[in-house]
């Protein structure tokens, strides 16, 4: 890998793990915006801690090289939910945020995407080594 590639490939893995981990001490301390959102989604506490864990085994996965394809799927699958629920039923704006939470779910989002393309070889050779049995 080109060290362009290697320097890309460390600022959206940090990037997206950066954006996940600072919103874990809001859903693990029971933060009135995160209740309020996953109360609004009929899914407090627990989707509120689950979605926490995921993205925590999520940005661990990212910062290992050796499994930075996977924390990307499981970031990208995660935060699609959160941006599912943004353009449903939450709306871009929660709580008078400006669209902040979602303009972040959307850098994560685009993150973990480049990095699932950046790595799709490893992804195809898990895909093909799984379904060739």
């Amino acid at each position: 890998m080109s060290n362009i590639k290697v320097i890309l490939s460390w600022l959206l893995r940090l990037t997206a793990a950066f954006i996940m981990v600072q919103s874990l001490f809001f859903k693990f301390s029971g933060a009135e915006e995160s209740v309020y959102i996953f109360s609004k989604l009929g899914m407090e506490p627990w989707g509120r801690i689950g979605t926490g864990v995921a993205e925590l085994i999520a940005s661990v996965l990212l910062i290992i090289p050796r499994t930075t394809w996977l924390g990307a799927a499981l970031g990208l699958g995660t935060i699609s939910g959160a941006i599912f629920f943004h353009l449903t039923s939450l709306g871009i704006e929660v709580m008078n945020d400006g669209g902040q939470l979602f303009i972040y779910a959307l850098i994560t989002a685009a993150c973990c995407l480049i990095l699932l393309l950046m790595e799709r070889e490893k992804v195809q050779t898990v895909i093909h080594s799984t379904f060739s049995r």
